[in-house]
């Protein structure tokens, strides 16, 4: 029997729970999720497939049987993680319109973590670098992406595995996926490189990510970052599918645009799809920083293929998700689960979930909706590692005076700061040039008001171009988008470590 996941922890039975008791937890379960119930909600769908499958196991004598005696060499040892999730509100009033909570959802890593890595080396890395070499990219800024990938090279072990893919109009294996053992042949490799020909992202996406499906498993952090400074034309369906075969796969994407000409929604939805991170690299000059940085960051994994599935009742209308930490961006909720990528060993993940409640509920308590993260800790003998929690709010007619949790709060009021840039950007789309240009004023002010005095200048600039010219620059378009989302972070993005 393979063992992903805890059939008495699916269905909330204890180890000695009778026949019964675990028929009864199966029917209470299949009244919120089953698909026939629960039709409009893809999270509910895929935990009602582990309810079945957690059903079947428990209701066969002798299947219950081997699967006590594989728990029981599972609880010999190893580290896991947590998942703690808080709601904006405890208590709700029966109202006779919807009404809008919010969960932030923490997966936090297991405390020894810090100490094992302190032990010994960071996690094994199979990574691959895809590198944009087209015309565009002449002059200094492939000579900082060759100093990055030299950079790089250096810091990782002999253990890890490594693949460089570049690529214009046609793709070129660099270095084919292999031990980091000769550093100084792999960097000659990556200084072959020259500026020349078109863009055409998915050839080179789709030779890297075949590069790092060689040695992907499931001890290893498998990812491929992408680097370009254009656009690619006609082929981002494709890009987009095969994204999601990478995710399936448990190979995640990061995207990074240098400069202006690359689009934005399309590498955010290419790194989201796969719980990696996009990130917008203003000069050549920040390439070597950006870089390394993420590779560092990958390196300190603690868990990867981190996923998490949000189930809302029935009545409950899931409406948005946006990753707050460690690397702020919107999230699709239209899959079964939710990729959200590495949790590092110093550092948590958190989400904030926006549902909005049906009116005139009934009183008392209800259910809300069933979280169920999971993920493979790549210490452990055996990886896979799930946990989930129930969220619950009492319906009163008087509830009590209740604050938001501050975490909560401190979150929505940074995030109406990329809000409002987004509403910005949708009146210029509609023609409405007088809203936009008073949407980028008021986050000016807003900005301002935090004392964040260089990114409402460029907020009050854009204003005025947009009112003189009816357009926004991509620059500082694509700067207000990624440093709003930055401002999530909090005063330095160490805010999060833990």
């Amino acid at each position: 029997m393979s063992l992903d996941f805890d059939p008495y922890n699916i269905l909330g039975v204890s180890l000695t729970a009778s026949a019964e008791e675990v028929k009864a937890a199966y029917r209470r379960a299949a009244r919120r999720l089953h698909p026939d119930v629960n039709q409009n909600n893809p999270g509910a769908n895929v935990q009602f497939q582990d309810i079945s499958a957690a059903n079947d196991i428990l209701s066969d004598p002798d299947r219950r049987r081997e699967l006590d005696r594989q728990l029981a060499k599972r609880a010999a040892g190893g580290l896991t993680f947590m998942l703690r999730v808080t709601p904006s509100k405890r208590t709700v009033a029966p109202l006779v319109e919807p009404q809008v909570v919010y969960l932030l959802a923490e997966i936090l890593p297991d405390p020894g973590a810090k100490d094992q890595q302190r032990q010994k080396r960071e996690s094994r890395l199979n990574l691959t670098l895809v590198l944009d070499h087209s015309n565009s990219m002449n002059g200094t800024r492939i000579d900082k992406v060759k100093v990055a990938a030299h950079q790089i090279i250096d810091q990782l072990s002999q253990t890890d595995i490594l693949s460089v893919v570049g690529f214009n109009d046609r793709a070129e294996i660099l270095i084919p996926a292999t031990t980091v053992s000769d550093k100084p042949a792999l960097k000659a490799k990556v200084s072959m490189m020259i500026a020349s020909g078109g863009t055409e992202i998915y050839k080179g996406l789709s030779e890297g990510v075949d590069q790092n499906r060689r040695y992907r498993g499931p001890k290893l952090v498998n990812h491929v970052i992408l680097l370009t400074d254009g656009n690619t034309f006609g082929d981002q369906d494709q890009c987009i599918d095969l994204a999601k075969a990478a995710a399936k796969e448990g190979i995640g994407i990061s995207a990074m645009g240098l400069g202006q000409e690359w689009n934005d929604e399309f590498l955010d939805k290419l790194a989201s799809i796969t719980g990696g991170s996009s990130a917008y690299i203003k000069s050549a000059t920040a390439v070597v920083r950006f870089l390394n940085d993420h590779v560092r960051n990958l390196s300190d994994a603690f868990a990867e293929r981190v996923q998490i599935s949000i189930a809302p009742d029935p009545d409950i209308q899931f409406e948005s998700a946006f990753k707050l930490s460690p690397h702020p961006q919107p999230l699709p909720i239209n899959e079964g689960y939710i990729q959200l990528g590495s949790l590092q060993a110093n550092r948590l993940i958190s989400i904030l979930f926006q549902f909005q409640m049906p009116p005139n509920m009934k009183l008392g308590f209800r259910s809300l909706a069933r979280l169920v993260a999971t993920g493979d800790i790549l210490e452990n003998q055996s990886q896979k590692y799930q946990v989930l929690t129930d969220v619950s709010v009492e319906v009163t007619d008087n509830p009590p005076a209740e604050d938001p949790p501050i975490a909560i709060l401190d979150a929505l009021g940074k995030l109406t700061l990329y809000r409002m840039q987004e509403r910005a950007q949708e009146a210029l789309e509609n023609g409405d040039i007088k809203e936009a240009t008073r949407r980028l004023e008021n986050l000016a002010t807003r900005l301002l008001a935090l004392g964040e005095q260089d990114l409402a200048n460029e907020a009050l600039s854009e204003a005025r171009r947009v009112a003189h010219t009816s357009n926004l620059s991509d620059k500082g378009r694509k700067t207000l988008k990624y440093q709003t989302r930055h401002l999530l972070l909090g005063p330095s993005s160490e805010d999060n470590s833990l």
